[in-house]
């Protein structure tokens, strides 16, 4: 028997040996963060803006290779009184890019027991292809509420009406796979679209805030109940970004307001305790941020299971 094609499409493979969740609990929000895998790319991109000596040695100093950092993938599930939100949707499958070892969100959703029928709503922190492309993986869509609520920010939905990549420094391909996504995503999600300028609660205690500079729309989505707190920062922190919080990111549209952004989040998070997860923090990403020095010191969370 080939188990392969013996289990349900949304199972894990045999060989699969970590479940690529991880559960905890901000007050009476029940949260869930999924891996979707990761997105191997240049280690250029994680600094721009500096010698490449500079970003060898940070590599170097946390025993990465030079050439190609795997870049972690992560979504968050947010269950909050009647509502469940699914924060970003990942990378998807494009059959334009090679990456095998990412788009694995609807699948390891099956596999944690979350009906894509029961998503009430969905927050973008922005429409960069792999916080959308989940969304656009064929069949997904006719398995989704008819009432669902797609929330992003204006800035967002405006930006993509014709992208600037004039300031990124992407890899040769990222930016035409960029524009065809987002495309499409408006195209078969246009509808669904609640957007709002500055903040929006989706759920009780489950709060949407514009940010920008990533992209002009970039927003982060901070959870609170019960005097417990966790922000998922979406890009606006990378794992240089606590050394080196003035490494300018290659998707980054405005790399300066960008490093504004990721410097005054990391001193509100460092001030208040509060916990972090982000998109391309290794898996499964919860931790806390301290002040060291002139920068910041990025200690993960212990797990309490």
């Amino acid at each position: 028997m080939n188990l392969d094609t013996a289990l349900p499409p949304t199972q894990p493979k045999p060989d699969e040996l970590v479940p690529s969740r991880y559960a905890l609990k901000i007050g009476e929000i029940d949260v869930l963060v999924i891996s979707d895998g990761v997105l191997p790319l240049p280690t250029a991109m994680l600094a721009h803006n500096v010698d490449p000596a500079a970003r060898a040695t940070w590599l170097d100093g946390m025993f990465l290779p030079a050439d190609a950092f795997d870049w972690p993938l992560n979504v968050v599930v947010a269950k909050s009184g009647d509502r469940t939100v699914l924060i970003d949707a990942g990378l998807g499958l494009d059959s334009n890019l090679d990456l095998p070892r990412a788009g694995q969100l609807i699948k390891r959703l099956g596999a944690a027991g979350i009906d894509l029928a029961s998503v009430t709503d969905v927050v973008l922190t922005h429409m960069h292809m792999d916080h959308i492309g989940g969304l656009l993986i064929d069949g997904v869509k006719e398995q989704l509420r008819s009432d669902l609520r797609i929330h992003v920010a204006s800035a967002e939905v405006e930006f993509w009406d014709a992208p600037d990549f004039s300031r990124a420094a992407m890899p040769t391909g990222f930016p035409d796979a960029l524009r065809s996504t987002a495309k499409r995503f408006m195209k078969a999600y246009g509808s669904h679209l609640q957007t709002f300028e500055e903040e929006r609660e989706v759920a009780p205690g489950v709060i949407a805030c514009r940010t920008g500079g990533h992209t002009p729309g970039h927003s982060v989505v901070r959870l609170a109940s019960g005097g417990q707190r966790l922000t998922f920062a979406g890009d606006a922190v990378f794992p240089v970004g606590f050394d080196h919080p003035d490494w300018y990111n290659g998707f980054e549209h405005d790399p300066e307001e960008a490093a504004r952004v990721r410097v005054r989040l990391l001193q509100e998070l460092a001030t208040d305790g509060e916990l972090l997860v982000a998109t391309h923090l290794p898996f499964p990403s919860v931790c806390r941020v301290a002040i060291d020095g002139n920068a910041f010191r990025w200690v993960p969370a212990f797990w309490d299971y």
